[in-house]
């Protein structure tokens, strides 16, 4: 795939540090979260106000931990959407130093298209195959 359309930039907070006085890995996941929303309003599929109109819920999620993120460090984190199934979607993400562009870390988290109301999933809409296909640059049949 090409490079990221979509980049988030990320500040750490001392509160994201760990006893090594770098952050803890489980803040990774807050990031890709951070990440994924501003993703999404930034292609008006949320408005960023009810949550129960989201329309999608975390399936599964893998991180690769490649270098540590440190107070004060610039990093950014990019996000994009590799596949939309029936029902589910996977977003990739990578975050990286915003100044020397060094990989910190890659991952991967399969979305569910859901709908709170009914607590069940649902189809991936027609709405949002073509934003993100657009967002993306992608051909409707990938």
């Amino acid at each position: 795939m090409p490079d990221y359309n979509f980049y988030c930039p990320i500040q750490v907070r001392y509160g994201d540090l760990d006893p090594q006085w770098h952050v803890n890995n489980a803040k990774f996941q807050v990031y890709l979260e951070q990440a994924r929303f501003a993703y999404l309003i930034k292609l008006g599929l949320f408005d960023g106000h009810n949550y129960l109109d989201l329309g999608l819920i975390v399936a599964d999620v893998h991180i690769s931990f490649l270098a540590p993120i440190e107070l004060g460090q610039n990093i950014r984190v990019g996000v994009r959407t590799a596949r939309i199934g029936n029902k589910s979607m996977t977003l990739e993400y990578q975050i990286e130093d915003t100044d020397s562009k060094q990989v910190l870390a890659k991952a991967e988290t399969v979305m569910v298209a859901y709908d709170y109301h009914l607590k069940q999933s649902t189809p991936v809409s027609d709405h949002w195959r073509e934003v993100i296909h657009a967002f993306e640059g992608q051909d409707q049949a990938s």
